[in-house]
């Protein structure tokens, strides 16, 4: 008996499959809050899961326990459920996983999401990813990529990725996708390492806003832009109360500010270029480098 379980198999446009999940690959939250906002925000309905009982250590990823009207206790079990929903804007649909990076049996795992992808025909897979950095809260946070193939990166218009080091679901997932032949794209948001514990709507904001430009359509997203509002004056106020972090954040933002001032300087090339534009119209009028009506040249 297969682990994916399927109550019930879509009829879908062009789709794509949209992961995130719960764990290493998460963090701040901002991944898991990405994806919940866009099935939230599209309607997506539920048609499929993956069984737990074999891909996880209960001891590391406990089931949890809550009370249903006070008195009934349930037991929540670690799911990875996948849903369906339109793309508002496109003439295409997404598939959208949430899940919780299995403990044991990654192959199997990603075999089995492989194969719902290759049923649905799932024209490209994208993974959502948060990792703890060196990034100040007060500003968006950035988004670096990683793609399936070279021809993609190129495509897409993402940067490549050049992480060396361990990995997690999110890795094995993207590697299953290249060996299969299936598009896929990772993103991946930065989270200020000092508020690791608390989720980050920014994070979230940041992921959806390129995940729209990747598909090609503008993702409502006011109700986590004012999550982020609210999270930044939070984290502000906590940060105030001690001194020695809010030097730190103020060191990280002169850092993004004289990076961002640095990549609006114009290149060598360009100005090589424009250096032999300059001459070369000169040149052809004539221009020797005499008198001008200002004077003579200096």
């Amino acid at each position: 008996m297969s682990e994916l379980n399927v109550s019930s198999r879509p009829e879908l446009r062009r789709p794509v499959l949209i992961a995130a999940f719960r764990g290493w690959n998460d963090g701040g939250q901002g991944a898991t809050l990405g994806g919940s906002f866009l099935a939230k925000q599209w309607g997506a309905e539920s048609f499929a899961e993956i069984d737990c009982e074999n891909f996880y250590d209960f001891q590391a990823v406990r089931p949890n326990v809550s009370l249903e009207d006070g008195l009934t206790r349930k037991i929540e079990w670690p799911s990875n459920t996948f849903l369906h929903a339109p793309i508002p804007g496109l003439d295409r649909d997404a598939v959208i996983l949430l899940g919780v990076e299995p403990n044991l049996r990654w192959k199997t795992y990603t075999g089995l999401v492989l194969e719902l992808v290759q049923d649905l025909q799932v024209e490209l897979v994208v993974t959502l990813g948060s990792l703890l950095a060196d990034v100040p809260h007060t500003r968006p946070a950035p988004v670096s990529a990683a793609a399936s193939d070279q021809m993609l990166v190129e495509e897409l218009g993402v940067e490549p990725s050049r992480y060396e080091g361990p990995t997690g679901i999110v890795g094995i997932l993207l590697d299953s996708c290249r060996r299969a032949g299936v598009p896929a794209v990772s993103l991946w948001a930065a989270v200020p390492h000092y508020v690791s514990l608390a989720p980050s709507p920014r994070a979230a904001l940041a992921l959806c806003r390129r995940l729209g430009e990747l598909v090609g359509t503008d993702i409502e997203v006011s109700e986590l832009e004012q999550a982020a509002e609210e999270y930044t004056e939070q984290v502000t106020e906590a940060v105030k109360s001690d001194d020695e972090t809010a030097a730190y954040v103020d060191e990280l933002e002169r850092r993004v500010d004289l990076m961002e001032a640095a990549e609006e300087l114009p290149s060598g090339e360009s100005l090589a270029a424009e250096l032999t534009r300059f001459l070369r119209e000169r040149e052809e009028n004539g221009d020797d480098g005499g008198e001008t009506a200002g004077g003579p040249a200096s």
